[in-house]
């Protein structure tokens, strides 16, 4: 129990100290004009006040991520709320701030846009082709996750049906995604944003109300089946700690920000929030079941996360709060689904340079990715889900990079981008090489070559320093 309340209090002591040295570090200036209102287009780009872009950047982040995950990644322990504050405060916090920050300076592009300013074309071209490929994976789980969330809320007949539910996430996804941002998006994200919020504050008042014992932090993993922290646990728990898709929806939100100043309180702040909701469900799933950790692993056997949730909400808050518990977890994916195939329409609106104004442009865009979206519902849903983790982190890893690019570009300290982005690139090395659905190494392999690949990204960036250095050093002398 102690170790979950210093987690709690560190993550929010985490936005007031650290947020402000990050948003010190990159300078955010309150006397420049933002996107919002030199390239208003009354489609994208729309100005909106802070606390309503807090709320949609909230729920355009936190889908099944910082609830599916923090579930997956209860199953290694208490181990898993360290990664989760850690990783909010000095990795996703950071990535988060960056990628849309970065946007707010560059005309609202798109994160690979900015990625090929600081990393190169041959990096833009590949991560338009990557981001697109993890939006659409995301916007697939994204559907197929609360489709089945709802079709297990106790209907009969075709309510009962995930396909039924599937149909209608599908057709509202299109609507969100081709409308304006302030017909739909605007308006019922900060209402369910607060909902969530307000679930899990609930979550959090009874597992402490009613003595429920949360164990304390271990430096080992409880997983039933021998899994290591290491890579494992900081790919299963992404959003809630570090997650590339969350630089793909920073820029959406950059295009409507009407004040560099409010960036932290509505980039940052947002992770932490998100940390927050995953700290208070790996929490939950640890503690509510009989058997802790062996509980917890027989229910998601049986059933998965979704079962997870719905035995937790139902058990902690009854009958009527546990449904609108349920309810806000099934906004919360649902919400992040249509802004992931927003994003993807943005992505390659910036990269073909197709004005977004006229609805024939933006059908042109929408209708064949979401042909593909739901292609790819057909595909096992855990296999989908695997495949996105990795991506997911391995993007992360590439925005950590060219923000510390940027930093030391312009003279400012890069650490605090350069440490993240070489611990994540020791992650996803390691990840693809051991897990199964990459090279199924043995650890003595995976390990030193992970930490090997770290080193040498580290060793590329301290060249590009060097060479920059030296060329600046020369610049002057021919001056």
């Amino acid at each position: 129990m102690i170790s979950f309340l210093i987690s709690l209090a560190t993550l929010l002591l985490g936005y007031f100290s650290y947020g402000m040295f990050v948003e010190n570090v990159f300078g955010a200036d309150s006397s420049r004009r933002t996107p919002a209102y030199t390239k208003e287009d009354g489609v994208d780009f729309v100005p909106l006040s802070w606390p309503r872009i807090f709320l949609i950047q909230f729920l355009n982040i936190a889908g099944l991520g910082p609830i599916y995950g923090a579930i997956l990644g209860a199953l290694y322990g208490p181990a898993s709320f360290l990664w989760i504050v850690l990783g909010s405060i000095f990795a996703g916090g950071v990535h988060d701030y960056f990628s849309g920050m970065l946007s707010v300076r560059h005309e609202g592009k798109s994160i690979s846009e900015i990625v090929g300013i600081y990393l190169g074309r041959k990096a833009r071209v590949a991560i338009i082709v990557f981001s697109t490929i993890l939006l659409i994976l995301i916007g697939t789980v994204f559907m197929s996750g609360p489709a089945g969330l709802m079709a297990n809320l106790g209907f009969t007949g075709l309510l009962a049906q995930s396909n039924f539910w599937l149909v209608i996430i599908l057709l509202y996804y299109f609507l969100a995604t081709v409308d304006p941002i302030d017909k739909i998006v605007s308006r019922i994200y900060p209402l369910f944003g607060a909902v969530l919020l307000i679930m899990a504050l609930g979550i959090v008042s009874m597992l402490l109300i009613k003595g429920y014992e949360i164990p304390e932090i271990a430096f080992r993993s409880f997983h039933p089946e021998g899994l290591p922290l290491w890579p494992m646990l900081f790919v299963t728990i992404a959003c809630g700690a570090v997650s590339g898709f969350h630089s793909t929806q920073s820029p959406v939100m950059s295009r409507c920000l009407t004040n560099e100043k409010y960036g932290r309180r509505i980039f940052y702040g947002a992770m932490i929030a998100e940390g927050v909701i995953a700290l208070i469900w790996a929490a939950a799933a640890m503690s509510f079941f009989p058997g802790g950790v062996t509980g917890l692993s027989e229910i998601t056997t049986a059933g998965g996360a979704a079962l997870v949730v719905k035995n937790v909400s139902l058990g902690l808050l009854g009958p009527v709060g546990g449904i609108l518990a349920i309810l806000g977890v099934i906004a919360c994916p649902i919400t992040s689904g249509d802004t992931a195939f927003r994003s993807v329409r943005l992505t390659i609106a910036d990269a073909i340079n197709l004005d977004q104004r006229p609805l024939k442009n933006r059908l042109i865009i929408a209708l064949p990715i979401f042909a593909i979206g739901f292609s790819l519902t057909l595909i096992d849903f855990s296999i989908v889900w695997r495949y996105f983790a990795f991506s997911n982190q391995a993007l992360a890893t590439i925005v950590l990079w060219t923000s510390a690019v940027y930093l030391s570009n312009n003279d400012r300290f890069h650490w605090i981008a350069t440490i993240p982005a070489a611990f994540m690139t020791a992650v996803v090395t390691t990840y693809i090489l051991q897990a199964p659905e990459g090279f199924s190494l043995p650890t003595s392999i995976t390990y030193p070559a992970g930490v090997g690949c770290a080193a040498a990204a580290c060793g590329l960036f301290a060249t590009f320093l060097r060479k920059r250095s030296l060329s600046s050093a020369y610049s002057v002398s021919k001056q």
